[in-house]
């Protein structure tokens, strides 16, 4: 362990890896939603990006499992899960609640815009998420991928939350299970991979399963973070060169690389061959030893990190913004702009843009809404149950 961890309790390398994610999830949203480049490597990667939820999922079930592992019993009581359950409340739901608002307003200012116009609001296309007044109470109350609903609602990024939300509430019964032996971990992460491969038979769309089984994607993710954590704690201790752990790290590149390159497109069955070193990642990661995770330990990655829960929730702001722009104030894609095509222009600035803008506004967010909201939270509720080894907003 570096020394900041030791002094902290939090795992450095993986509180960087937090950051990455979010910018996954970026590019996937947009190359969905507006188009791939046709650059093959680029476009297969971007395409995968709805698998680093998966490994959110993961590392949330490690992130808690290793920080509450010595709290079980309090968590079986009413009182310590109550103070389980409002600080991780205080963790997820201001942002949300301010994201939701947002919408609301980007709603009401798109639709009055359309009628002035003489045109119809993105927010009334066929193929955008559902705004109605149920989805706005499930939002309000975290159990909108319930499967309360038949697609996504409101800022549909939010499905996350609502799902992070239902582990929290199992989160105890499955800390309960990984108490004992190393045996419990290795069971937990076949069980848990046991259910990622069901959910993958049984879907359409590989793993990309939101507002729908959304709960049993993000469980059987977490019960693997659940179970390394477990392997973790029997082995963290032992001592292993250096060069090990970066050597296992280079190897999980290799094999997400090869997942990327040789496995076929995304939205099948053979997510399951980038999912796995997704997760082994986390596992690799949490010795904060070897060359990925020193990368990760510096400053960069450390603010991605910090940021990362506001960029991935707050990038529907822009994702919006972009459509909208695409419909009304964008001139045609054959339009000669600086001596090209406007559409040969855009097809690299806007990804570029997007992901600079909404790392910007995540920031921004995590600064003025999620910390200080968590801040005041905190002093008037106070910290039990949040131990200072979960990297949140102080």
């Amino acid at each position: 362990m570096t020394s900041k961890t030791a002094k902290t309790g939090i795992i450095v390398a993986l509180a960087g890896a937090r950051g990455i994610p979010p910018l996954m999830i970026i590019l996937y949203h947009f190359s969905e939603g507006h188009h791939y480049t046709g650059l093959q490597w680029l476009d297969r990667i971007a395409a995968r990006g709805y698998l680093w939820v998966d490994f959110f999922f993961v590392l949330s079930g490690f992130i808690l499992t290793y920080s509450y592992s010595h709290r079980l019993k309090d968590l079986l009581q009413w009182r310590g899960y109550s103070d389980f359950l409002r600080a991780r409340l205080i963790r997820l739901y201001p942002l949300h609640l301010f994201m939701l608002l947002l919408i609301l307003v980007m709603v009401a200012g798109l639709r009055a815009l359309a009628a002035v116009g003489g045109y119809v609001s993105i927010y009334d296309l066929p193929w955008h998420q559902d705004v109605s007044a149920k989805g706005f109470a499930l939002s309000l109350f975290l159990v909108q991928a319930w499967n309360t609903m038949d697609r996504l609602t409101w800022n549909g990024l939010s499905w996350f939350v609502s799902v992070e939300f239902a582990l929290c509430l199992m989160f105890p019964a499955l800390l309960y299970l990984s108490h004992g032996r190393v045996w419990r971990g290795v069971a937990l992460v076949a069980a848990g991979v046991a259910g990622v491969w069901a959910l993958l038979l049984t879907s359409r769309h590989g793993l990309d399963i939101t507002f729908h089984n959304g709960v049993l994607r993000g469980l059987c993710d977490f019960t693997v973070g659940v179970g390394l954590a477990v392997l973790f704690r029997g082995v963290k201790d032992q001592p292993m060169p250096v060069w090990t752990h970066s050597a296992v790290q280079m190897i999980l590149l290799f094999l997400l690389a090869y997942s990327v390159t040789f496995t076929g497109w995304a939205h099948t069955r053979n997510d399951i061959f980038t999912v796995l070193p997704l997760m082994a990642l986390v596992f690799a990661l949490a010795f904060d030893k070897g060359l990925l995770a020193d990368a990760l330990k510096t400053q960069v990655p450390q603010l991605l990190g910090e940021w990362s829960y506001a960029i991935y929730l707050g990038q529907t702001t822009w994702l919006v913004t972009l459509r909208f722009c695409k419909q009304r104030i964008w001139p045609p894609p054959d339009t000669i702009v600086l001596g090209t095509r406007f559409a040969d222009l855009m097809w690299w600035l806007e990804p570029l843009a997007l992901v600079i803008i909404c790392v910007a506004w995540g920031a921004l967010l995590a600064k003025t809404i999620e910390y200080p909201a968590a801040t005041k939270l905190r002093q008037r509720f106070g910290r039990c149950l949040d131990p200072q080894t979960i990297p949140t907003p102080p």
